[in-house]
């Protein structure tokens, strides 16, 4: 694990991990909220102490005294929450508006749905700015500052305008997109400055890495950097040296395992195989957005059940679709779509007895979302664009019984990682996917056994923990390089570790 005694760890991300409920007539409490980040940063911090810096949501309508609950939940924890001050209507404009209508379209390839509005971008710089004022109140020399995601890449250009000398390191967890899309954005020039702010940038993948040293070299002038790099993923500047990287998020092999074979999932699991009569479940589990690919998918079912009308009674889509910024125009309209997919086909397929999709539009609970994994034969995962995407990693961690197979977009991060172990397919091409359905139907259990255990394999040694430890080694050697020109070698242990992971660190 990190270690680095002369200083804390800083993590910085959207929100704190905490999430405020009513418990009674006016009276509030701290619950822990869940995913990847939660579960890879809270052991780290509880071992090694440090402070996480993020919003806690506005309830001061409610009177909700939040510093006060905050100090309460610290009294019997190890590190502390710092919240950042940011009103409803900021928010909106920064996190609905910038990171959602313009960020996160434009780095999924997505630059149609794009509003390029002047007004979100100065919302997104001055939520930027109270981050970084938050970051360094709570500073002390040497602490290493870890700032996650789209919506923060301002903030470690304004702790520099603060003066700020630490080491400050950034994680993109969404792709990074070529840059003929990127230089779309009015604000490319200010955007690819912020992110050389930073010491450490970590990716994904290769492409997301190799997409952002080609935007570099177009956006930044030469006179800016230095042509001679040391190695092909050192960035060197006239203020600082940065170095890119490639760290693939994961999750918690051994605690999605455990669960998975736990007495309450175990129940449930054998009650859904029970009824369903036998019939082959297709599953897809995705939160409702325009780039998970959805309507694709649906198409693609209906064109398999259309061909092959003796798989009629015989196969069930279970489409899992939570509920995400539905007050977001397009969200709704894809909605919509989705419905009217589902009830066109249902309307056109449905036997007495059998409908061939089950739409189930909100979250399920943990313990049922597991019994889904494990009771599915074959998982669709086939997002346009994605970052990682680890429903696929929970997918085949929880397979316990390695009888399932995983159809998998050539356009998610976790391909780089799985490759010829999943099916392969472009959501955009209609056949690949129906040929893959048919495929896994009828594939036999020795080939799923042997793409399994691979897939399994590869989650349980590049698991959470390996993927903070290494993101953090790679930061404290950064360290040392501001001293002197970054060599080779001076990644070589992470560099081997990805290349195990197909995945390389600090150079192609």
């Amino acid at each position: 694990m990190y270690e680095d005694k002369e200083g804390r760890l800083i993590v910085v991300s959207n929100r704190l991990p905490i999430v405020v409920k009513k418990s009674g007539a006016n009276r509030y409490e701290l619950t822990p909220s869940s995913g990847g980040l939660v579960t890879a940063m809270t052991p780290v911090l509880k071992r090694d102490g440090g402070v996480w810096v993020g919003w806690a949501g506005n309830y001061e309508e409610e009177g909700v005294v939040l510093e006060t609950l905050l100090r309460q939940e610290e009294q019997n924890l190890a590190y502390s929450y710092e919240p950042v001050d940011i009103n409803l209507k900021e928010y909106e404009l920064y996190y609905k508006g910038f990171c959602n209508e313009i960020l996160w379209p434009l780095f999924h390839n997505l630059s149609v749905y794009c509003n390029f509005s002047a007004d979100y971008f100065k919302a997104f710089k001055r939520v930027n700015r109270k981050f970084a004022q938050t970051v360094a109140e709570a500073l002390i020399d040497n602490d290493f500052i870890w700032i996650h995601d789209y919506h923060l890449i301002n903030t470690g250009e304004e702790l520099r305008k603060n003066g700020i000398q630490n080491r400050i390191a950034f994680f993109l967890h969404i792709p990074f997109p070529p840059a003929e899309t990127f230089n779309r954005i009015p604000w490319r020039l200010q955007i690819v400055k912020a992110l050389l702010a930073y010491d450490l940038i970590g990716f994904q993948t290769e492409t997301d890495k190799k997409n952002f040293l080609e935007v570099v070299t177009t956006c930044i002038d030469e006179s800016e950097i230095n042509a001679k790099m040391p190695d092909p993923a050192t960035i060197v500047g006239k203020k600082r040296e940065n170095k890119v990287a490639v760290f693939p998020i994961s999750i918690d092999y051994n605690e999605f395992s455990d669960a998975a074979g736990s007495k309450p999932v175990v129940q449930r699991y054998r009650e859904i195989k029970e009824g369903y009569h036998g019939q082959k479940i297709i599953l897809g589990v995705d939160r409702l957005d325009y780039s998970k690919g959805i309507p694709q998918r649906l198409k693609a079912y209906r064109t398999l059940l259309k061909r092959n009308p003796q798989l009629h009674t015989k196969v069930k889509l279970i489409q899992v679709l939570v509920p995400s910024r539905e007050d977001i125009i397009e969200y709704g309209n894809l909605k919509r779509e989705i419905e009217q997919l589902v009830g066109e086909i249902n309307g056109r397929f449905s036997q007495p007895g059998w409908i061939p999709i089950q739409n189930c539009y909100y979250t399920l609970s943990r313990e049922e979302l597991l019994a889904y994994y494990r009771a599915s034969d074959i998982a669709l995962v086939t997002p346009l664009k994605d970052g990682m995407n680890l429903v696929a990693k929970e997918y085949c961690v929880t397979n316990i019984d390695r009888e399932g197979v995983l159809i998998l977009s050539r356009f998610a991060g976790v391909r780089q990682q799985f490759k010829d172990d999943a099916l392969l397919v472009n959501p955009f091409d209609e056949e690949s996917v129906v040929d893959a359905l048919k495929k896994a139907l009828f594939m036999d259990s020795e080939e799923k056994h042997k793409r399994m255990e691979k897939m399994q394999e590869n989650v349980r040694k590049y698991d959470i923990y390996w993927w903070v430890d290494a993101f953090l080694q790679a930061g404290k050697r950064q360290e040392r390089g501001r001293k002197k020109m970054l060599s080779a070698d001076h990644f070589s242990t992470v560099v081997k570790a990805m290349k195990n992971a197909s995945a390389v660190t600090g150079r192609d």
